[in-house]
């Protein structure tokens, strides 16, 4: 989506250089800036159009723990 905004040239510098550093477009750095001061949480993504689980940490799940989990 397309939009202007009026930056502190400040903050614009510092956008600017997060851009060329990670390679990716200043409208990207500037929405990851914004979910990331809202402290908006980002999809883990999708994988064949089904929302992927952010990894824990822990044992992997086995065929046991999901049948006792059933049962």
């Amino acid at each position: 989506m397309r939009t202007t905004v009026n930056l502190e040239p400040e903050a614009l510098a510092k956008a600017k250089l997060l851009s060329r550093q990670r390679g990716v477009s200043l409208g990207k750095i500037v929405s990851e800036l914004i979910l990331q001061a809202t402290g908006a949480k980002r999809p883990a993504g999708l994988r064949n159009g089904v929302s992927v689980f952010p990894r824990r940490k822990g044992p992997a799940p086995n065929l046991e723990t999901v049948n006792r989990l059933r049962d």
